[in-house]
């Protein structure tokens, strides 16, 4: 027996079940196959305007910065005018999701690499599942279009979300991501991210890029 079947054994043994009872494990079954919502926040609920409002605030409150624009073509404009506020290189890192492979980046001066990160960009840009009008926060998915490593280690980084993808909250991301991968077909990785990374470990001063990128930059399209 090794040390997982023993911590089970010693939780049935002191409920004084075997596992095996047949109400109990439709039980478990039925709760799985219906997953039941708990308690949601109130904060991110409401029509979309509201749940973009309330995103954007959210977003801007944990030190990320948002733009909106009238629709994804009108993207790479907006990545490009980020970069040069912020004194950035003209070079951008993505992966290969057609939805930003199909903008003109052509009509911007950037320089556009693909594939994953090797940890010397310093631009990148990614494609959002969902952006969660609760706490602000990014959902992003693994995989070939959108590496985890452009999440991570760019200094910089650019994340693309459609209006339409903004839920209010947790429970309605999980759901789309059910309802966009179906059951068993999810990418390994569900990355939540919110604000660009930080820490504060040392003498209690607020350090950003401590773990990932310095600055991430919300463009929110139509």
């Amino acid at each position: 027996m090794n040390a997982r079947d023993a911590i089970f054994a010693n939780i049935r043994r002191s409920l004084g079940v075997t596992g095996a009872e047949a109400t109990r494990r439709f039980e478990v079954e039925r709760r799985i196959a219906e997953a039941p919502a708990g308690v949601v926040p109130k904060r991110g609920q409401g029509d979309l305007p509201a749940r973009i409002a309330t995103f954007k605030a959210e977003a801007e409150r944990s030190q990320a910065s948002v733009a909106e624009v009238d629709s994804l073509a009108d993207a790479p404009a907006e990545v490009a005018r980020f970069l040069r506020d912020s004194n950035g290189p003209a070079t951008v890192r993505m992966g290969a999701d057609p939805r930003l492979d199909a903008l003109p980046w052509g009509e911007t001066a950037q320089e556009i690499s693909s594939g994953p990160s090797d940890g010397h960009d310093v631009n990148a840009v990614s494609m959002a599942l969902a952006g969660i009008a609760e706490t602000g926060t990014l959902a992003l998915v693994s995989g070939a279009d959108n590496p985890t490593t452009l999440n991570f280690l760019p200094d910089n980084h650019i994340v693309v979300v459609r209006r339409e993808d903004i839920v209010a909250d947790y429970e309605s991301a999980f759901a789309r991501l059910r309802s966009v991968y179906g059951k068993g077909g999810a990418p390994r990785t569900l990355n939540l991210v919110t604000g660009p990374s930080r820490s504060a470990d040392i003498e209690q001063t607020l350090l950003l890029g401590a773990h990932g990128p310095r600055r991430l930059h919300i463009v929110v399209a139509g």
